[in-house]
């Protein structure tokens, strides 16, 4: 870790990530607080439908983003992203009407949507060495988990002298912090892409996941984070005030828990991958998930804060260990130059599935209950673990001997490794 920080460009952008995510913090649970205050006990679906329209947005946006990634300048995409952002969330506390939320998540997210695959697209090229890539993955996923458990405990403490409308101007502060640091970057440039058709970049990074055995199985763990996940991001809300009778304060106090494992998850993580594949890994943490949505459904019948903090914790720290491993391997999977749009097509596919879920946790929780809602929620996660299971079977994470014939050159070679798709191995050997 100690030499990550040796590179400046690294850090200015580690630092512009930490900002930005501490202000989205706040963000949250002030607009959780905001959805109640304007729909109440109703406040279930505001919050999944706000979530929805981020989805909508991430799922539509981020494709184009990443087909054009190679074109513009990344460190324009993100130094613009974040003043569309920052002045969206300045305007949050004057809305009244709810459908004036559902406005201005819709622009806030698609800012995210151009953001965040870029800069996740940046420290591949940044970091070559897997082992310093993979630790700077585990620094990202602390980051959010830090930004999980310090944004509940500063919002928790500006909350006894603040509205929790004076929350999103913090939030703007950290996308102005975070713009300035971009904006003096020296971001390296993308390597321009050999399809020269918009379309046929636009569909590289689907293509990916469609012919990569390991692709596959990542859209199938992204279903199981989405359905566990939702639990923690819709349902906090209502559980604590309606659930366990807790203040606003305590609303921020559960999302910490649900950040504790998080950032248990990315400190184990890159010892894990060391010693084990990212498969099991992100299966390991898959199993977590689901057992503590099981706890999830006990605590419905009996609620008590010792057991829902074990639950957020745990399905936090199922989350995180799932999510560690993807950048690896999506890293390792695409070929070089379509690697904007891999990764643009995770953040594109991964935001599909808490699409779905999403609206179903606030709506069916709604109508049916929380004991309806997660053994739901369950079911969708124990598929998610099924598929990858099938798709991605544990004799495709060892070397495949193979041979390249080179009939320009007049000659061949053998080599060894996982199955991917690149400019050397297309179409994927099966």
């Amino acid at each position: 870790m100690r030499a990550l920080l040796h590179d400046r460009v690294y850090v200015k952008l580690f630092a512009a990530q930490l900002v930005a995510l501490v202000g989205t913090g706040l963000a949250t649970v002030a607009l959780g607080l905001l959805a109640y205050d304007l729909a109440g006990t109703n406040a279930g679906v505001v919050l999944g439908t706000a979530l929805a329209v981020k989805m909508i947005a991430y799922v539509t946006v981020s494709p184009v983003v990443g087909a054009w990634a190679d074109r513009v300048p990344r460190r324009v995409v993100m130094v613009g992203a974040d003043v569309v952002r920052g002045l969206v969330v300045l305007a949050l506390p004057f809305v009244t009407q709810v459908w004036q939320v559902y406005a201005l998540i819709a622009v806030l997210q698609s800012a995210s949507a151009a953001f965040t695959p870029t800069f996740q697209s940046v420290l591949p090229d940044v970091l070559p060495d897997e082992s310093d890539y993979t630790r700077a993955l585990s620094a990202s996923q602390f980051a959010s988990a830090a930004e999980t458990i310090l944004s509940p405990l500063l919002a928790a403490a500006a909350l006894t002298v603040l509205t929790f409308h004076d929350l999103f101007v913090g939030t703007g502060i950290g996308f102005a912090v975070s713009a300035v640091l971009v904006a003096t970057t020296a971001v390296p440039a993308a390597r321009r892409s050999s399809r020269d058709r918009f379309r046929d970049r636009l569909a590289s990074g689907m293509r990916a996941f469609g012919t990569v055995p390991a692709l596959r199985a990542v859209l199938a763990f992204d279903l199981v984070i989405a359905a566990t996940g939702a639990i923690t991001l819709v349902s906090t809300v209502n559980v604590v005030r309606d659930l366990l009778a807790g203040s606003e304060s305590d609303v921020a106090l559960l999302l910490a828990a649900a950040g504790a494992g998080t950032a248990t998850a990315a400190v184990a993580s890159p010892r894990l991958l060391r010693v084990a594949h990212e498969r099991t890994v992100m299966l390991a943490g898959s199993v977590i998930a689901l057992v503590s949505v099981a706890g999830s459904i006990a605590l419905a019948v009996g609620a008590s804060w010792g057991l829902a903090c074990v639950v957020w914790a745990g399905i936090g720290l199922g989350n995180g260990l799932t999510l560690m491993p993807v950048g690896r391997v999506l890293r390792r999977a695409g070929r070089l130059d379509d690697r904007p749009a891999v990764f643009a097509a995770q953040f594109s596919l991964s935001h599909a599935c808490w699409l779905l879920t999403y609206p179903l946790t606030g709506r069916l929780g709604t109508a049916a209950g929380f004991v309806v809602t997660w053994a739901v929620l369950l079911g969708l996660g124990v598929v998610g673990v099924a598929v990858a299971l099938a798709v991605w079977p544990r004799r495709l994470t060892r070397p495949v001997l193979h041979t390249h014939d080179d009939t320009a050159a007049g000659h061949g070679w053998s080599h060894s490794h996982e199955i991917m798709d690149d400019a050397h191995h297309h179409p994927v050997p099966a």
